[in-house]
């Protein structure tokens, strides 16, 4: 409790204003340690946002997915937990194949009506499934999703550089991206093996490791040092100013443990002016992993 307050106040008088959650962290926990901290922080409600995603809400039957019932409980219990009247905003944490679109785009628009969300969104959702929601939100006049949530970083490029490309350009889509440090790859510290009690050990993550803490990936991040090295700054920090050098990301979630790690990871912003055109073709050089854009 004590490291969350700081980070968060830390994070607060650094100038970030926007504070990511989901009902699905920690079985709530988190968002009822982070209600905590605004409530005693008591700041102007109008200085910060605060988001919650609904999807996973427990083991019971309806406690799973998109329905109306699901959405509108979730909301209700995200508020009592984070200790606000409003949502600034609610994502939809994945897409629901066993509820109709139209419920969910229902559901949201309901919650805006009421005033207990101000914007919805997605999270992990395609390109095909927002318009559908977007389609369904003009046909029946209601307020559709202005914003995505995906994973995006050095590693994973494809979603936010060419699928969603149309969606930023003609909708003008948000994006809040997350894992810009690819579960701690691009932080450095796996280049010499996985060390003990990080979070690459543990057993239900395996899968993950499978698929990022690979000898391609290490070699790419060894090289990308010297890149970081040459502007003065961590590989993690260039990492996270290549994300937010992209001008159809809104929003870079950077997850602290500690505090000392939040005053280093808000560094990187300081990153993003070096980032020129030169030093940009250098790390599209080292990633060699660059999207090819269709002809449309």
């Amino acid at each position: 409790m004590d490291v969350a307050k700081d980070c968060m106040y830390h994070a607060y008088e650094s100038g970030i204003n926007f504070f990511d959650n989901a009902e699905v962290y920690a079985a709530g926990r988190s968002e009822e340690v982070m209600g905590k901290i605004i409530s005693e922080a008591a700041w102007n409600r109008d200085s910060f946002l605060v988001s919650s995603k609904v999807f996973w809400g427990g083991d019971g039957p309806n406690q799973l997915g998109l329905s109306r019932k699901r959405v509108v409980e979730a909301c209700h219990a995200a508020l009592k937990r984070l200790r606000v009247d409003y949502l600034d905003f609610y994502f939809c944490h994945r897409p629901d194949k066993n509820t109709p679109m139209e419920e969910t785009v229902w559901a949201m628009h309901n919650l805006i009506q009421q005033g207990k969300v101000l914007y919805w969104g997605t999270s992990e959702w395609s390109a095909q499934e927002v318009q559908e929601a977007m389609m369904v939100a003009r046909e029946n006049h209601l307020i559709g999703p202005s914003m995505e949530q995906p994973q995006y970083n050095m590693f994973v490029r494809n979603k936010v550089e060419v699928e969603f490309n149309k969606l930023f350009r003609d909708y003008g889509y948000g994006s809040t991206i997350w894992s810009p440090l690819a579960s701690g790859i691009l932080t450095g510290k796996y280049n010499n093996g996985v060390p003990e009690g990080s979070r690459l050990t543990m057993d239900d993550l395996t899968w993950l490791r499978e698929k990022v803490l690979t000898e391609q990936n290490i070699h790419k991040v060894i090289a990308l040092q010297k890149i970081a090295d040459d502007l003065t700054t961590s590989v993690a920090n260039l990492a996270m100013a290549w994300c937010l050098k992209n001008e159809h990301v809104s929003t870079v979630i950077t997850g602290s443990t500690k505090l000392s790690q939040l005053q280093e990871n808000l560094k990187s912003m300081d990153v993003v002016e070096k980032i020129d055109t030169s030093v940009m073709e250098a790390i599209e050089a080292v990633l060699d992993n660059k999207p090819e854009m269709p002809q449309y």
